[in-house]
Formats: C-alpha cells, sequence, structure tokens
C-alpha cells in the first residue's frame, strides 16, 4: 500500500550468472558405446512430424524448415519472459538400465537433460554454439523406474534456439498399462476447514488425482493426501484416481466426510458480501485526511493505515493519529475511540494494518517476535479493535537459501510471524478478525518462483507468502492480494496477465480458489483457499496507484468469478459462488473520487 501517489515496485528475477552454470553442468564429448540390442526409444526426435510427442511450455515451441541438421525440420524454442521454452518427452524404460541421451543444438544457452531417473538426474548445457553441436549425457535407471521425462530448454531472456536429431539409446520399457482403480479410501483425520485421506497403494501407479465433488482438487505421489480450504460442519464426497505414464484410472467409490465444527478463521461475522478499505489515520497525502466517524457506511473492513516499526527489526509497532501540523481536520484520539466503537456498534470490523510501503518489518528474532506480539497486542486494547491486518511489502519477508518447501518454512523472518500470529489470535480468540494484503510477487509469482530458487540467483521474496498464508489459512479471516502496483503475472493457463483489466483480477483470483503447484512443483500445491477467505484488491482511482480498474471492468471479474460469465480467454476452475468482495486503497482515495469503487459495489451487490 502506498501514501502518496502511484509507484511500480515490482522487482525482477535475477538470472542465474553463465560461470555458476558452467561450475554446475557437465559437457560430454560423445556418446559412450552402446550394445547391438539397444534402441532409439525418442518418437519424433528429429520433430520430422512437428511436435508430435513433444509438450512445449506455453506455446514456446514450433518446427521449422531452417536452420535444420538432417531432414525437413528441426525445433524452434522461444523463451519469452521468465519462461525457458522446455519442451518434453516422456519415455517408457527398464529399470536398472543405462540410458545415453543425445541432441544437437544451436543457440544460446541450451539444455538437454532427464529427470524422473530413480537415480541421479542427469543436465548438460553448452552456452552459445553458433553452429550445429552434439550434447550427449548418460544416465541409470533405479529399481523401479518405468519411465523418464527427457528434455530440451534455453534460458530466461535468451533468444530463440534450436535442437535436432535428439536420440535416447538404451533397452525398451515393458509398455505402461493404466494402473488400477485405487481401492480402500477413507478418512484419517478431520479439522474445521480439512480432510485428510488415505487409500490402497496401486502397483505402477507414478502419482494420485484427489477429487472433491467431482472436481480434482490435490495431486499426491503416495496413498494420502490431506484437502484444505474447506468450510466447517459441512459434507464433502471425495473420490480418488491412480495415474502413470499412460493415463488415469476411473475414479474410486466415493466417500464422505463432514468437517468438524468452525472455531478458527471463519468470517467473524462478516455480510456474505464484504467491502474492505484502507484508512489513512496516521498520515495524509494527496487525498485529504478522512475523520473515522466520517467513514460511509459502504466500508464494512476498515484497515487503520499504518501500524509502522520503531526499526525494520525492532518488532515494535506503534500507531498514532496524524499529527495536526500534516492532518489539520484530525479527531481528537477520545472523538477516534469513540467513533471506532460507533462503527462497530453497527456490525463493522476496525483493524491495525501494519507495515505498508514504508513500514518494513523483519521478525528475524525471537526478542523481535515476542516485542510484535506486545506491541501489537497494546494497539488492539488501546483502540479496542476487531484484528489485524498484515500488510508487510519490501523487504519484510524473504526465504533463506534452501528453504524450499512452503510447507514446512525454516527462514526466521517466516517462522516468527507465524508464531506471532497465532499467538495474537490464542490471546483474543475466534473473534479475532486477520487479513492480509500481499502483492502478487509474494504470491501468484509462486507458481514460477519460489525463493532464490535451485540454483540461486533468483529474488529470495518471490512467493514468500505463501508459507505464512497456509500456516495460518485456519486463522484467516480474508486475503485480499494487491491486484496492482505489479508486472505481468503467469496464470494457471500458463499465459501472462497485465493489471488494469477483468482478466488479470479473473487469472489471479482464481489460482488462489483453485491452489497451484510452487515453482511448478506438482508434489508441493499450495491448496486453495474457500472463496469466503478471498477478496479482489484494487486501487480506488487512477491517482491511488498503478493498475486502476474501470468499474465495467471489475463487475465483468465479479461476473466471472461468481457467476462463470463474461470470462473472456481465461476459463476458471471453478464457480466460485461465495467470494467474499472487494478490497481497495484506499477509502481516502475512494472519498477524493466522490465515492466511484464504493458505490459500484453496493450497486453490484445491491446494496
Amino acid at each position: 500500500m502506498e501514501r502518496t501517489g502511484p509507484t511500480v515496485r515490482f522487482s525482477g528475477l535475477l538470472a542465474v550468472c553463465s560461470a555458476t552454470l558452467l561450475a554446475a553442468a557437465t559437457l560430454v564429448a560423445s556418446a559412450p558405446t552402446v550394445s547391438a540390442a539397444d534402441a532409439d526409444l525418442v518418437r519424433n526426435g528429429g520433430f520430422e512430424a512437428g511436435l508430435d510427442g513433444w509438450n512445449c511450455a506455453n506455446r514456446s515451441g514450433a518446427a521449422v524448415t531452417a536452420p535444420k541438421r538432417s531432414g525437413d525440420y528441426a525445433l524452434k524454442a522461444t523463451p519469452a519472459g521468465n519462461d525457458h521454452a522446455k519442451c518434453s518427452q516422456t519415455i517408457t524404460v527398464k529399470p536398472n538400465s543405462t540410458y545415453t541421451l543425445s541432441a544437437w543444438v544451436q543457440g544460446s544457452h541450451v539444455y538437454l537433460g532427464a529427470s524422473g531417473t530413480g537415480t541421479t538426474d542427469v543436465s548438460t548445457w553448452t552456452q552459445s554454439p553458433a553452429a550445429w553441436k552434439q550434447l550427449t549425457t548418460t544416465f541409470a535407471t533405479g529399481p523401479s523406474t518405468t519411465s523418464v521425462s527427457v528434455y530440451t530448454h534455453g534460458w530466461y531472456g535468451t533468444p530463440d534456439h534450436y535442437v535436432d536429431d535428439l536420440t535416447l539409446i538404451g533397452p525398451g520399457g515393458e509398455p505402461v498399462v493404466i494402473p488400477a482403480v485405487p481401492a480402500g479410501l477413507k478418512t484419517t483425520a478431520l479439522t474445521s476447514s480439512s480432510v485428510a485421506l488415505s487409500w490402497n497403494a496401486v502397483s505402477g501407479a507414478s502419482g494420485y488425482h484427489v477429487y472433491r465433488g467431482g472436481t480434482k482438487v490435490a495431486t499426491a505421489t503416495g496413498p494420502s493426501a490431506t484437502v484444505t480450504g474447506l468450510t466447517p460442519s459441512t459434507a464433502y464426497s471425495f473420490q480418488v484416481s491412480a495415474t502413470n505414464a499412460a493415463g488415469e484410472s476411473a475414479k474410486s467409490a466415493a466417500i464422505t466426510a463432514t468437517t468438524t465444527e468452525g472455531g478458527g478463521g471463519g468470517d467473524t461475522k462478516l455480510p456474505a458480501r464484504a467491502l474492505v478499505g484502507y484508512l489513512h489515520s496516521s498520515f495524509a497525502n494527496g487525498s485529504g485526511y478522512t475523520r473515522m466517524a466520517d467513514v460511509p457506511d459502504s466500508w464494512d473492513v476498515i484497515n487503520l493505515a499504518f501500524g509502522e516499526p520503531t526499526s525494520v527489526t525492532s518488532g515494535d509497532i506503534r500507531f498514532a493519529l496524524c499529527p495536526v501540523a500534516e492532518c489539520p481536520n484530525v479527531e481528537s484520539e477520545a472523538e477516534f475511540k469513540a467513533a471506532i466503537k460507533a462503527k462497530q456498534a453497527a456490525g463493522k470490523k476496525v483493524l491495525i494494518s501494519i507495515g505498508g510501503q514504508n513500514g518494513q518489518v523483519q521478525l528475524a528474532s525471537t526478542a523481535a517476535r515476542d516485542a510484535f506480539v506486545t506491541s501489537v497486542s497494546k494497539i488492539i486494547d488501546t483502540y479496542g479493535l476487531d484484528g489485524l491486518d498484515i500488510d508487510f511489502e519490501g523487504h519484510s519477508l524473504s526465504l533463506n537459501t534452501g528453504d524450499t518447501d512452503f510447507r514446512s518454512p525454516t527462514s526466521p523472518v517466516i517462522v516468527n510471524l507465524i508464531s506471532a500470529v497465532k499467538s495474537l489470535k490464542a490471546k483474543y480468540g475466534s473473534d479475532f478478525v486477520l487479513t492480509m494484503a500481499p502483492e502478487t510477487f509474494f504470491v501468484q509469482l509462486g507458481y514460477q518462483f519460489y525463493g532464490s530458487g535451485p540454483w540461486g540467483g533468483q529474488d529470495p521474496r518471490a512467493g514468500a507468502y505463501l508459507p505464512v498464508i497456509h500456516a495460518l489459512r485456519d486463522d484467516l479471516t480474508l486475503l485480499h492480494v494487491q491486484d496492482y502496483n505489479s508486472g505481468p503475472i503467469m496464470g494457471l493457463d500458463n499465459q501472462y496477465h497485465s493489471m488494469g483489466g477483468a482478466d488479470f483480477h479473473i487469472a489471479m483470483t482464481d489460482m488462489l480458489l483453485a491452489g497451484f503447484p510452487v515453482a511448478g512443483d506438482t508434489g508441493k500445491v499450495f491448496p486453495g483457499l474457500r472463496p469466503d477467505q478471498v477478496a479482489i484488491g484494487l486501487p480506488a482511482s487512477t491517482q491511488a496507484g498503478n493498475g486502476h480498474t474501470t468499474p465495467a471492468e471489475v463487475n465483468k471479474a465479479l461476473d466471472c468469478l461468481i457467476k462463470k460469465t463474461s470470462c473472456g480467454s481465461y476459463q476458471t476452475h471453478g464457480t466460485w459462488s461465495d467470494l467474499r468482495g472487494l478490497m481497495t486503497w484506499s477509502i481516502n482515495w475512494d472519498r477524493f473520487n466522490n465515492g466511484e469503487f464504493s458505490r459500484n459495489f453496493d450497486g453490484y451487490f445491491g446494496n
């Protein structure tokens, strides 16, 4: 959130330096001798049949007639944005066998590799050959490996590269058959928002899909999974199927599981459609100061902006009303407290928002964590507030090198924030309102990048809110990601979406509700939130932030997400009829803009 006019603050990911990659990769000059019984197992390795047999991410590949090494065609792959133009093929192999993978390549930073070997996955690369050059590597399969994925790719921001005559030489595997239907599906644990399931393992299965009410909601590599983001005291139907390289089995017989009674985040008595806004209480800017008593009745959740730390790492949060010299019409503290009580009597929630653009908060130590809990509690008690909004921006949250799993974070700033919020929730009980307002960089960007990445060099803040959201999902009242001041973000359709129109809000919100694999790892899927836990964050006017969306486009986004109409090119993964509502920066800017944002909300929902 910003104090002043719009400023773009979207951090680009750092490319891995060539020297580091060169040290990590091994280029084998020539292939070893293979036995006469071995065969080339790659389908369409010369791309004479176009892309038949190949899967190229984000439509990045095409068969072209020049340049080519042999035959009539070769693969042309084009990295774009943060995509590195990966083209892959899954191949049936034999366990405990040796294979030689080769390809002829031309272009900048071209990679060749194999994954899923069951032993050590391999890759090799070359920097910038101007003429065709052969890449070769070997690998052995594990005792139970029946298929591997072979691939080529380039690097972020590099020009086109070309691939031809790709081969995998070794013994062919037995044909893979679709696995049997899983049996023994049962419930192993229940909470107010999750159901843990298990089933019998299926021979030949490489993974499993879990379905809720006929819609796939989770994947697993073993015979168990936990489905989260559910509603308390609600019955759900579950099925599971088994998958491998040959395909997917039929679904199992369905079972029904009912979540326990609520007591976690819940909606804390919010209206079915809620309007959330930030009130500039501690500072003034071009929008002017708005007294608490003058906040229009349209606003259901009022976030006081901002509580800020005495220093970045102290954890000691302070809040005070705007000084008279800066805000001549500021009310007295007594009037402010009385107005808060009046709003609460009218059913509104008033929260303290911590952070903002200038309020960097890094809880890097347990002392800072404890100071955070103590100081935030004091603010809540002093003003009689309903809860807390976490608006950590900038460099407040980042992931340490090696912290790669959002389900079990190890970075102190992440772990201590989670612990601090849980302590506040425990202190104030089930009526405590908890909201979060991260930027897209810290959430949806996690679909592609998480932390510094497997090779280092990425921005360690990428996706850094995901472990916080996940750990607190049962306590979370509302998540309203800032769909503004953002660069293009890839959606679940693997296309980039840009702010300012309905399409961006549809794609970004659908990701939160459907869930997504973090950094593309299908073994680490961020589960979707409940629709009643999600609101769309937008700027109230063109002056409030980059990415302003007109009322007509806001309504298109709501139509698509709630009714599955007016969706345009992006198709949602569900009909999210219980979507909670909208958030805006800010109440002050909306008043400055004659209430356009709040009036449109009221008109759309018939308030």
